[in-house]
């Protein structure tokens, strides 16, 4: 009878750890999506509208104008993009600073006309209306 307890245990077990993985792996590729997308609106030099499809999070952290401003000051020099790589997603539901849900930290290695080779990282998050939209981008 143990041994069928502890059997039990053990499938219980490795089914949450099954359907984690799953919830993971399909978390990721929605995010991936949705990182994209944001990605070609700053490809195509609509600043606005990339803050317009951020999560919450990022609306609250910084002013439309603001990061209109910002990314305008800085993504151009760049330059065009020649080609956009994913790196890494890591699915995760804390991150240091923001509050607990899920989230996707997404690396890109991009190379642009006038920077040969960038990281990019971008974090999408499940808003609450359960949809991903980035809640932070960093370019190096």
């Amino acid at each position: 009878m143990k041994r069928l307890k502890f059997l039990g245990l053990i499938l219980i077990f490795l089914f949450c750890s099954v359907n984690f993985q799953v919830l993971a792996d399909s978390s990721e590729e929605a995010a991936i999506m949705s990182a994209e997308d944001w990605l070609s609106l700053i490809d195509k030099k609509e600043y606005g509208k990339s803050w317009d499809n951020a999560s919450e999070l990022f609306k609250k952290s910084i002013a439309k104008k603001i990061w209109v401003d910002s990314i305008k000051g800085i993504r151009p020099s760049f330059g065009g993009l020649i080609s956009r790589d994913l790196k890494s997603a890591v699915y995760t539901t804390s991150l240091p600073g923001a509050p607990d849900g899920e989230y996707v930290v997404i690396q890109f290695s991009t190379s642009f006309t006038n920077k040969k080779s960038a990281i990019e990282t971008i974090t999408p998050m499940k808003d609450p209306d359960g949809r991903w939209r980035v809640s932070g981008y960093y370019i190096k």
